[in-house]
C-alpha cells in the first residue's frame, strides 16, 4: 500500500519554490542584464554556484549555518520560534537556494537577447524602468518566462540529496525521491515501481514541453 502524501508534498515544495523564485528572479534577472556594477560577476557566480554545487555540500552547509546546533538556527528558534532544520520550511528555503540558477539563467538570457535599438527606444521615450520592463521587455521573452517557470518546477520535483539532508525523512518533509529511497532500503519494489513510473512520467512532460517551447523564437519587433 503506497502514500500519495510523498507528491503532495513534491507538488507543494515544487509550487512555492517556482512561484516565490520567479517573483524574486523577475527583477533580479533584469539587474544582473542590464546592470554595469562593479562586481556584479562575483553576485552572479555566487547566486549561479548551485549548478556545480553536489546538493549534498549545500545542505551540509545548510545545518551548519542554519540548522539547531548553529548560533543564527539557535536565534532564529528562541527569538522567532523557527526551526529550519527537518521542517518543510526548511527544505523550501534550501530548494529556493539550489533552485535560483534554473530560474535566473533563462530570463537573464532573455533580457540579454533583446535589441539594443529597441532598449534605445524605451530610454528615448522616457519610459520607466518599470514601465519599460512590464510593457515592453516582459512580453518580449514570455518563452523565456515559461522555460525558467517550467525548468524550476521540474527541477524542485527531482530534488534529492538536499532535501534528505535537511528534512530527513519526517512525513512533513518526505517527497517523492526520497520516499523512493526508503522503499528501496524496505525492498518494497511494488511501490517503488509505482512511484518511479509517476515522476518518470511527470519529469517526460515537463521536458516535453520545454522541448516544444525551445523551438519556438520570441517574437521581437525589428529582430
Amino acid at each position: 500500500m503506497i502514500s500519495f502524501l510523498p507528491f503532495y508534498i513534491t507538488f507543494k515544495l515544487a509550487f512555492f519554490t517556482t512561484l516565490i523564485l520567479f517573483i524574486i528572479g523577475v527583477p533580479l534577472s533584469y539587474f544582473l542584464a542590464f546592470s554595469k556594477m562593479k562586481g556584479k560577476i562575483f553576485i552572479e557566480s555566487i547566486l549561479l554556484l548551485p549548478i556545480v554545487l553536489p546538493p549534498t555540500v549545500l545542505g551540509y552547509y545548510f545545518i551548519v549555518l542554519l540548522g539547531p546546533e548553529s548560533r543564527v538556527g539557535q536565534l532564529l528558534e528562541a527569538v522567532f520560534g523557527i526551526q529550519l532544520a527537518f521542517t518543510f520550511e526548511g527544505i523550501l528555503l534550501g530548494s529556493l537556494i539550489f533552485c535560483t540558477p534554473f530560474m535566473l539563467t533563462p530570463i537573464i538570457n532573455g533580457f540579454k537577447s533583446i535589441p539594443k535599438n529597441i532598449i534605445e527606444s524605451t530610454m528615448i521615450l522616457n519610459k520607466s524602468r518599470f514601465n519599460a520592463l512590464w510593457f515592453v521587455y516582459l512580453p518580449m521573452i514570455k518563452k523565456n518566462l515559461l522555460n525558467a517557470t517550467l525548468l524550476t518546477f521540474a527541477h524542485t520535483i527531482g530534488e534529492f540529496g538536499l532535501v534528505l539532508m535537511i528534512g530527513g525523512k519526517l512525513n512533513d518533509t518526505k517527497v517523492a525521491a526520497v520516499a523512493i529511497y526508503d522503499e528501496m532500503n524496505a525492498m518494497n519494489y511494488e511501490a517503488v515501481d509505482l512511484y518511479a513510473f509517476i515522476l518518470l512520467i511527470i519529469s517526460f512532460i515537463l521536458i516535453l514541453i520545454i522541448n516544444l517551447l525551445s523551438r519556438k523564437k520570441n517574437t521581437i519587433p525589428g529582430a
